[in-house]
């Protein structure tokens, strides 16, 4: 990871209550720090200045941007922590893709493990990989490229990215998986549109949601 410039904007809250915070993180800033001082600044942390209690349940990539919940209390953290481990919570994520995709529904079912000479990067491996599903739907199409909604049926590292990149069809301005566009586009081109889950005070349906800026 290179050159980390992340932006200097301000909190997007999109909901906050005793229990839970839900926040559109921006595209290049990190969701907790890396390695090193200069990978200190990222999301948790700037929230931290202002809930000094808030608690991580789950990440996004420094490259996505979208909605994002945290913990307000333990109790909290662990009720979204299950829901996101058993896969209860439902996601949505808008993206941009290099060529037409079809059909304009379906499934991706491979399995992705960690590419240890080339981590952080992921592969598709049938032996040794985690299982890892994603459904897709073409919301318009041409021949350059495809706009599509992503649900995740699974949550492997990078797993839309890789996926994507399996079907040849993958998510400009990747800079990882899709390099040679990376410097055609001002940001990765996949957004987290829509988070459902229930809430940790009483167990009701919830659902948060943020357009994509691109």
């Amino acid at each position: 990871m290179t050159g980390y410039t992340p932006p200097d904007t301000p909190l997007d809250i999109l909901h906050e209550d005793h229990e839970i915070l839900v926040v559109n993180k921006p595209a290049g800033l990190l969701s907790v720090p890396g390695k090193g001082p200069e990978l200190a600044d990222c999301l948790i942390a700037r929230l931290e200045a202002a809930y000094p209690q808030v608690l991580l349940v789950h990440r996004l990539d420094r490259d996505t941007s979208g909605v994002m919940v945290f913990g307000l209390t333990p109790h909290a953290q662990r009720h979204l922590g299950l829901q996101f481990e058993k896969r209860q919570t439902k996601k949505t994520y808008l993206a941009r893709v290099a060529g037409r995709l079809e059909p304009k529904t379906g499934t991706v079912d491979l399995p992705l493990i960690v590419d240890w000479p080339n981590r952080p990067l992921q592969k598709v491996d049938h032996e040794t990989g985690k299982p890892a599903v994603t459904d897709w739907r073409v919301m318009k199409a041409s021949d350059a490229e495809s706009r599509v909604k992503l649900f995740p049926q699974t949550g492997r590292s990078h797993q839309l990215r890789v996926h994507m990149l399996a079907l040849g069809h993958p998510i400009l301005g990747d800079p990882l998986y899709a390099p040679e566009t990376a410097d055609q586009y001002p940001r990765m081109m996949l957004h987290a549109e829509e988070l459902r889950l229930r809430h940790p005070d009483g167990g009701e349906g919830v659902k948060f949601r943020v357009a994509a800026p691109f």
